[in-house]
This record gives structure tokens, sequence and C-alpha cells, in this order.
């Protein structure tokens, strides 16, 4: 597994720092373009909100691009996190392999 020290980028950097600031958008444009809650734009932006494959595929939808590169960039941060924190990472150190476990 590839593994990098640097934190990637979150959703919410690159929603707002790629997408939001460059096109001129407010959370409530957005908001309003995607059919959500401006709330639920601003729980993205901040980083309270995962990306799900519903949220994916509508961010897809309004901004032209795929649902798979919003779920990416979810996923590279949740390895990361997990990968990153002490527990979470012990806890995947624990599993073995199925040709070692027997």
């Amino acid at each position: 597994m590839l593994t990098t020290t640097r934190k990637p980028a979150t959703v919410g950097e690159i929603l707002t720092e790629e997408f939001m600031l460059p096109m001129g958008l407010t959370q409530g444009a957005l908001a309003e373009a995607m059919g959500v809650q401006r709330k639920h734009v601003n729980e993205l932006c901040n980083g309270r909100r995962n990306v799900t494959a519903a949220t994916a595929l509508i961010l897809a939808r309004v901004f032209g691009n795929s649902p798979e590169f919003w779920l990416n960039v979810q996923r590279r941060n949740d390895l990361w996190q997990i990968m990153n924190t002490p527990e979470e990472r012990a806890r995947v150190e624990r599993a073995k392999p199925l040709s070692t476990a027997a």
C-alpha cells in the first residue's frame, strides 16, 4: 500500500479552492445547483460531512466531472486518516494474511 506522510487535500479544500472560488460560487449558490440544503454544502466544505456515492454523483453532474473523482478524494483521505491514527493503524496491523493465519 502506498502511504504518504503528507495529508491529502480534503474534499472541502478541493471543492472550495478548485471549484467554488474560481467560479465565484457561494455555498448557497452551490446548494441550489445541487438541490440540497446549504448546511449540506457547508458541512462538505468544512470537513464535517463525507462524500457519499449520491453526493459524488450530484457533484459530478454539477461540475461536469466524474463521481469517481469525488469518491477518490474521499477515499484518499479516509485511508490516510486510518494509517495516521495510532489506534486505527494498530487495528489494521493486527490482521493476518490468510496464508499465515493458520
